[in-house]
């Protein structure tokens, strides 16, 4: 589809919400999960599949090993905001985008600049003592080699992920919804609209400008107002500048 409708669109608007899923990232060097080259397609050296140790019940029976996938995995602190990123950064201080969802956990959007940003699977950057709730930042989990325990009362210290069997956080997404529904312009980029109840979001848009950015189809596209195939970092931002 042309892109300069996409520019045209975004340029008629002061009311956009992004919506994106770990395509957004795989441009800053972060493999996504479910690509031929993702992470659920790995071998790991335990006998269970990524998307097994990413449970809750794994999390809680196997912590030594849990935390030895989540570094090797699924934190990458040297990995730095691409296009896509400083696109919706630009866009929120124009005024023209109003919130940023995302699937991600590695806070790159708030990197680039972006302040309103609500994350639906939260993030690497804030980890928690189970027993006692003090905060810990993501060099304290690094920074030991074991289960990382609190300074303070031992306990074990949990990223402030949802994994599988876990519920997401009702006022994020509650808050999403609301901006979703009150949108003119919704983009949704990088993500395969699979996961629920994620995916289900696109469902409380109401407008006529619902926007698609993915290299692959969706179960979507059909719903879409306007689809576009193609690395989101590029298409972003073209529309953007």
């Amino acid at each position: 589809m042309n892109q300069d409708i996409l520019k045209e669109i975004i340029t008629s608007s002061d009311n956009i919400v992004f919506f994106g899923g770990a395509g957004v990232s795989t441009e800053s060097n972060i493999p996504d999960f479910r690509s031929a080259n993702g992470l659920y397609n790995e071998k790991t050296r335990l006998s269970f599949s990524p998307e097994e140790i990413l449970s809750h019940t794994f999390f809680m029976q196997y912590t030594r090993d849990f935390f030895d996938f989540y570094r090797s995995k699924m934190i990458y602190k040297d990995a730095k905001p691409n296009d896509a990123h400083l696109a919706l950064a630009k866009l929120e201080k124009e005024g023209k985008l109003k919130a940023v969802i995302t699937q991600n956990i590695d806070g790159l959007h708030q990197m680039a600049g972006s302040l309103n940003v609500l994350e639906l699977h939260g993030s690497v950057h804030r980890n928690y003592c189970m027993k006692c709730r003090k905060f810990f930042d993501l060099d304290y989990i690094l920074d030991t080699n074991d289960i990382p325990r609190c300074d303070v009362c031992h306990g074990i210290v949990k990223p402030d992920v949802v994994l599988y069997q876990e519920s997401l956080d009702s006022n994020i997404l509650e808050a999403s919804i609301d901006y979703i529904s009150k949108a003119d312009v919704f983009i949704i980029g990088g993500t395969s609209l699979t996961v629920y109840p994620s995916a289900g979001l696109v469902h409380y848009y109401r407008g006529n400008k619902l926007v698609l950015i993915n290299k692959t189809p969706t179960p979507y596209d059909n719903r879409a107002d306007y689809v576009y195939y193609g690395n989101i970092a590029e298409i972003l931002k073209k529309a953007v500048d």
